[in-house]
């Protein structure tokens, strides 16, 4: 397959905004309320990507013992299925796109006109601020929401008599806020709500653009990144370069056929989301539902991030989700993990990976569907 040429037209505004995407990543406030201080487990096969220097290190070994060991394991692991582990029981809750979710991002104040004013509208907490900004915008056919930002103040030393205040606001722009401070000083937490067809940004590549839905209520710090990266109008050297089918794994829907291994194959699409020339600095973990078939989540604190071909509630609440493939787009995911691969192992997992890496823009879509 040929390999994508990445437009280099965008470049990046300035060393300021670069340094900001830096930054910006140092305020994270997590988390995943049962498992924020919990490693994700050993068995998980989501692993990043060995660097080069130790992948040369390590080549020699590798070819010398990838037939007569690896060939013979994987054949003798996937001709038993039925010494596979038995499924876990599913969740007994998971969050759809972000409906149960209600974050926001402390040490931001987002600026914009009110819709509804602070000092007269106190709330309790962030979450009861977000659901009331997420009230405002019902997603009505052909309508737009009423609020799509909000600003809560509740941190009480700091705050004082302005303690409680929650300002619902009305972006000229969602998917560039108007931002008055962020900081550690900064006394207020803020959030975005998207409405029917808002917080969509494409992956585009040469097999075809993957439409991804953010989620701001369950991953802000996720979607703030994206955001930065629309705004630097270059994603050089994001790619995917791990692509595994379901296999007889997974089901056309998702689902888990019972008695089989979970993998490999693994059923997924692994890449990364650093620019070129733009460390990136890791996103500690935010709301953390089971990956579902089309969730789109963090491997670890990022840049690798993962596309999911299954419902893998084997995994539990081990990833940060920021966001999910809209369904229509699904059929393209599939077909990249049909792409040549070659088999590797990274810590221990057995892994395919493209021959190819396929490289991709991020670009913001006005894409809208009923299925948003």
């Amino acid at each position: 397959m040929a390999q994508i040429k990445v437009s280099t037209a965008g470049r990046l505004r300035s060393d300021t905004r670069r340094r900001r995407l830096i930054v910006d990543s140092e305020f994270v406030i997590p988390t995943c309320e049962a498992s924020a201080a919990m490693p994700a487990p050993p068995t998980l096969p989501l692993t990043r990507r060995p660097s080069d220097a130790r992948r040369r290190g390590r080549l020699l070994l590798f070819l010398i013992t990838l037939v007569a060991v690896s060939a013979a394991a994987a054949l003798a692991y996937l001709s038993f299925p039925s010494a596979a582990p038995t499924p876990p029981p599913a969740p007994s809750s998971t969050v759809r796109a972000d409906a149960d979710c209600c974050r926001g991002m402390e040490g931001l104040e987002l600026w914009g006109p009110a819709v509804k004013w602070g000092s007269n509208h106190r709330l309790p907490s962030a979450a009861a601020c977000c659901a009331s900004c997420k009230a405002m915008c019902p997603h009505p056919e052909g309508g737009a929401c009423r609020c799509d930002s909000w600003v809560f103040c509740g941190d009480e030393r700091r705050c004082k008599d302005r303690l409680g205040e929650c300002w619902l606001k009305k972006q000229k722009d969602v998917m560039a806020p108007a931002v008055v401070a962020r900081g550690e000083d900064v006394m207020w937490t803020s959030g975005l709500v998207f409405g029917k067809g808002e917080g969509i940004v494409e992956l585009e590549t040469n097999i075809g653009t993957l439409h991804i839905q953010l989620l701001p209520g369950c991953a802000p710090r996720s979607v703030d990144y994206f955001i930065e990266l629309l705004g630097l109008r270059n994603c050089a050297g994001c790619r995917f370069y791990r692509a595994e089918g379901r296999g007889n794994v997974w089901d056309a829907k998702g689902n888990h056929e019972r008695n089989a291994a979970f993998g490999p194959p693994y059923a997924l699409l692994q890449g990364t989301l650093e620019v070129d020339g733009v460390p990136f600095k890791g996103i500690a973990r935010e709301a953390c539902p089971a990956v579902k078939r089309g969730s789109i989540a963090w491997v670890g604190p990022g840049p690798e991030f993962l596309i999911s071909l299954a419902n893998h509630e084997e995994w539990k609440d081990a990833y940060t989700v920021f966001g999910h493939v809209l369904p229509e787009d699904m059929g393209i995911a599939e077909e990249m993990a049909l792409l040549p691969s070659s088999t590797d192992v990274w810590s221990n997992v057995t892994v395919k990976v493209l021959r190819d890496p396929v490289y991709f823009k991020v670009k913001r879509s006005s894409h809208a569907s009923s299925s948003v």
